[in-house]
């Protein structure tokens, strides 16, 4: 009696690995199109079958982590907010330091991922970086807790955030900045950024830059423009307040890609950064260090946030206790807001 064949065959055949050949029997993306045609023919013409009960067993444990990216309005065509892409790096380290397979994967926000994975054995656990409008985004990452989902997500932790969260103190990375420029003499200010509820992380970044203002007696004399994280949405917000004739000491913004638009903005009128307004961004991404002048701003220790985000994953996949982490900010001065140290 001819033996059933086996992925192994068709790998054989194919000339690909077996989990080549899992991927494109499962019409993953990961798998270009004309291998996966290739694979699901030989399939076909050997008669393969899917041991669903071997494969569940198998994929009882995948040692697979999936990383969910998901899109953000940018500049170009990307839709990928460049202080991710450096997250990337070190969450493909520290899986690798792990014996884990990453398994990336670009989202748009109006699908319905939370659904895909709860019936599917793709990865052992989940890993969201971004959200888009978290008010949306917050009730499909319930129903991944509702489900048993093993998953983290870098964000602000909260009282009523569903899951476990890795992020960066926005509030003490707000103050810290403001602070910084109280410390360089400046008197009236503006912040660029969304400070409600749909955008949780710039908020918090809006409060602890507040407070200090409040603290210090100088509240009224702050003016805020709402800005999405793009250049020309920062570019936008500049000529608003260009145009209300009435131009703050200071700019804070509540990422460096809007900073990046002011900057344009502030340069194409002629408008000299610092001398005759300083400007601070958020994230410390690798171009803030190239603009003219190079960006003042707030570091996120991606490093630490990528081992953070899968050491942390791993842990609840193994059914440990696991908590939110919150990081520190650290203040990162350069010269779009003058040279004096914190």
């Amino acid at each position: 009696m001819k033996e059933k064949a086996t992925s192994f065959d068709i790998a054989h055949l194919a000339g690909v690995s077996q989990s080549t050949v899992s991927r494109a029997l499962n019409n993953s993306p990961l798998v270009n199109q004309e291998t996966r045609e290739r694979v699901q023919r030989i399939a076909r013409e050997l008669n393969y079958k899917v041991d669903k009960n071997a494969s569940n067993l198998r994929k009882q444990k995948s040692s697979t982590i999936a990383l969910l990216l998901f899109e953000d309005p940018t500049s170009d065509d990307s839709m990928i907010n460049p202080f991710f892409l450096a997250m990337l790096g070190s969450i493909t380290r520290a899986c690798a330091q792990a014996n884990y397979d990453l398994l990336v994967s670009f989202q748009n926000l109006d699908d319905d991922w939370h659904a895909e994975y709860e019936d599917s054995n793709k990865a052992d656990g989940i890993i969201l970086l971004g959200y888009g409008d978290y008010t949306n985004y917050q009730t499909k990452v319930a129903q991944l807790e509702s489900q048993g989902t093993h998953f983290v997500r870098w964000g602000a932790p909260d009282a009523a955030h569903p899951g476990v969260s890795i992020g960066c103190d926005n509030v003490q990375g707000g103050r810290s900045i403001t602070e910084h420029l109280l410390s360089m003499n400046k008197r009236s200010f503006a912040f660029i950024g969304d400070n409600g509820d749909h955008a949780p992380e710039f908020k918090a970044r809006f409060d602890g830059y507040f407070s200090v203002l409040g603290a210090h007696g100088l509240d009224k004399n702050s003016v805020q423009r709402n800005a999405i994280s793009t250049e020309d949405a920062g570019s936008a917000a500049a000529r608003s307040l260009i145009e209300s004739g009435t131009l703050p000491e200071a700019i804070v913004c509540a990422s460096d890609t809007i900073a990046i638009g002011v900057l344009r903005e502030l340069r194409q009128e002629n408008i000299n950064v610092p001398d005759d307004v300083a400007v601070v961004g958020y994230d410390n991404i690798a171009v803030s260090a190239y603009t003219t002048p190079s960006l003042t701003t707030v570091q996120q220790n991606t490093k630490l946030a990528g081992e953070l985000l899968v050491n942390t994953l791993i842990k609840a996949i193994n059914n440990e206790v696991v908590q939110d982490y919150l990081m520190p900010a650290d203040v990162i001065v350069r010269q779009s807001c003058g040279s004096k140290q914190v």
